[in-house]
């Protein structure tokens, strides 16, 4: 019994110690260049690309997995924020590695009144650096990126809070619009 115990606590140290360093923020994206294009189907299988935005700012975050506690409260905090941040001209989209009918349903449990996309095998979030690959198990990071009203990348967010990111998003897209 005790040596399962210890197995067990060396394979979550190991698992967490991967994931910590699987996860380090990478910087080749610069602020004010493009943002790297997309072209992923929502929840309903619409397909939108960066261009749908164009003409918004446009709060694009990275999350790991549909209806899990962080994912939740961050989506959720984006759905109670969406008038302030609309008022700012800004549309928010959310991207994971899960398929459409992942995110149809975590939409409709949380009436999420914004897109959720499909990056399935991960090709967008690699672009923006918000992909962890562990052989097996793809997830994206929970990173998200500010883009401006003709697609340039203004702000990235690589140490997300999910009960106060939101916020901390209209007080910079604020800033930025002045």
């Amino acid at each position: 019994m005790l040596t399962k115990i210890l197995f067990y606590s060396v394979i979550l140290v190991i698992a967490v110690l991967g994931y910590r360093h699987f996860s380090a923020t990478q910087t080749t994206l610069k602020i004010n260049s493009k943002a790297p294009d997309f072209n992923l189907p929502n929840a309903n299988g619409q397909m939108m690309s960066l261009a749908s935005f164009k003409g918004s700012w446009l709060v694009l975050y990275f999350y790991p997995k549909d209806d899990t506690p962080g994912c939740t409260k961050e989506a959720c905090e984006f759905r109670d924020d969406l008038h302030k941040l609309e008022k700012l001209g800004a549309k928010v989209v959310g991207i994971s590695v899960d398929g459409g009918s992942s995110h149809l349903a975590f939409a409709k449990k949380y009436n999420l009144p914004f897109p959720l996309l499909s990056d399935k095998d991960g090709a967008v979030a690699k672009k923006y650096n918000a992909l962890t690959n562990l052989g097996l198990i793809k997830m994206a990071k929970r990173y998200t990126f500010l883009i401006d009203t003709e697609g340039n990348l203004r702000k990235s967010y690589f140490n997300v809070d999910t009960s106060k990111h939101s916020e901390e998003i209209i007080v910079d897209l604020t800033k930025l619009k002045q």
